[in-house]
């Protein structure tokens, strides 16, 4: 069975952030992602703004946070003539940053999500899962992600998301759409191009 439109029935706003007065600027970031189903694949962008937090500066091997505060958000219902039955195992990557020591991450809030969310470490990367699922037409909210983080000697310490690749994805998610009836797992992996900087913090 083919599966048409793929792009289209998976332009989902997935993980829109808003922006506070933490950030210098409004950023909004584009992710490019690959979508593959039925032996089909797709190439498609997702926009997302993002609000960040960070102290501008940190005492030399002193503890500094990071939050990211996801804003409230949708998941369609139909997209490119085709029902979607539920979004499930979203994983957002945010790398642990140079001149820093993970210390612990933890999450606060969040509705809507089907599922209960965790966060961990997994190597260099601090990362969210939603098992999900999360219905198509419902509401939702991710949680506040806060890190922890133990500042090196010198330097500065930048936040950035993850991904560098779709080999190397930093947003990944399974979009399940009906087609002739039958549910179609539809998994989409991206990175963010370009990827700014979210916050910096000087250590000195």
């Amino acid at each position: 069975m083919k599966l048409a439109g793929i792009g289209s029935l998976l332009l989902v706003p997935m993980l829109m952030f808003a922006t506070n007065a933490s950030a210098a600027a409004p950023q909004t970031i584009t992710y490019k992602l690959r979508a593959s189903a039925a032996g089909q694949t797709s190439d498609f962008t997702l926009d997302q703004g993002v609000d960040a937090s960070a102290p501008a500066t940190v005492a030399p091997n002193g503890i500094l946070k990071v939050t990211i505060d996801p804003a409230p958000n949708k998941i369609p219902s139909e997209a490119g003539g085709r029902t979607v039955r539920e979004i499930k195992g979203l994983a957002l990557k945010l790398p642990v940053p140079g001149n820093s020591k993970f210390q612990s991450a933890s999450l606060s809030g969040g509705a809507g999500l089907g599922g209960t969310p965790t966060v961990a470490v997994q190597g260099n990367d601090v990362v969210l899962n939603v098992p999900g699922p999360i219905k198509g037409g419902a509401d939702f909210e991710l949680p506040t992600v806060t890190i922890n983080l133990q500042a090196g000697g010198t330097g500065t310490i930048t936040t950035k998301l993850g991904g560098t690749s779709y080999d190397a994805p930093g947003l990944t998610f399974t979009a399940v759409v009906l087609v002739i009836g039958f549910p179609i797992n539809a998994a989409a992996k991206g990175y963010p191009d370009p990827s700014p900087v979210l916050t910096t913090t000087t250590i000195g």
